[in-house]
């Protein structure tokens, strides 16, 4: 739910953050009045509370939304998610896409802009898809669509090229922040590269070779685990460019 016009925060809010929930747990209780920022993971309004629907860490964005980080191995897809993923086939009227969750999920042909019935993507099986998550139910195949909720592509659709990793949910979901981690602006002023950031942990990146592709994908993934918080995230890019590894 989006914030309140006022912009008060809840009483209690910030003092939920860092606090384990289990699901069912009331988390917050709605105030009388405005509007409490939730992000998709994790946690869904219940009557006059925020419950969480999963295991895991209570969190807070710079932009004030409260989510679960929780700790499944497996990502969980949830409407209006953002995610990267891999075809896996192509089908009269659909795409089978892989999007690292307990079911491959559905794409339809006419979900992208200006396809027609003969106007069809030029996408086949192995191809990445940036995409949001449009139907999402535990027991069924979620859907997926590559247009705004004006019909517009709006960044959505074919990843031409370029290369794909993976890495924690909770790692893609602190690229997607504002402003970044230090080693995507470290990153950038040492090579010009594009990149789409899926909640379900996969990244897509492109530069202007494949071996820097490859080699900036190497420092994003490395950087998750080896540089901490204060660490020289310039020079680690340089080491991890200059094929040397990222660690040291």
């Amino acid at each position: 739910m989006p914030p309140g016009a006022d912009g008060a925060e809840p009483a209690g809010a910030a003092a939920l953050v860092g606090r384990v929930a289990a699901p069912g747990d009331e988390v917050l209780l709605l105030p009388p009045g405005g509007r409490v920022a939730i992000g998709s993971s994790g946690l869904r309004p219940s009557g006059g509370a925020i419950v969480a629907t999963k295991s895991g860490v209570v969190r807070r964005t710079r932009g004030g939304q409260l989510w679960i980080e929780g700790r499944q191995k497996r990502y969980i897809p949830a409407e209006g998610d953002c995610v990267v993923g891999v075809v896996v086939d192509r089908m009269s009227e659909h795409f089978t896409v892989d999007i690292a969750g307990p079911f491959k999920a559905v794409l339809p042909m006419l979900s992208f802009e200006n396809a027609t019935k003969r106007n069809r993507p030029a996408i086949y099986e192995g191809d990445a898809v940036f995409a949001r998550v449009a139907q999402a139910h535990p027991d069924m195949d979620p859907v997926l669509t590559c247009v705004d909720g004006q019909g517009r592509a709006s960044n959505y659709g074919h990843l031409k090229g370029g290369h794909t990793f993976e890495c924690s949910c909770a790692w893609a979901r602190a690229l997607l922040e504002q402003p970044p981690p230090a080693v995507v602006a470290a990153l950038g002023a040492e090579v010009p590269f594009e990149m789409a950031v899926g909640l379900n942990g996969r990244v897509w990146i492109d530069a202007p070779s494949a071996a820097l592709a490859v080699r900036a994908a190497g420092a994003l993934r490395a950087a998750e685990e080896e540089l901490g918080p204060g660490g020289d995230a310039g020079a680690f890019v340089k080491r991890a460019l200059a094929g040397g590894g990222a660690g040291g």
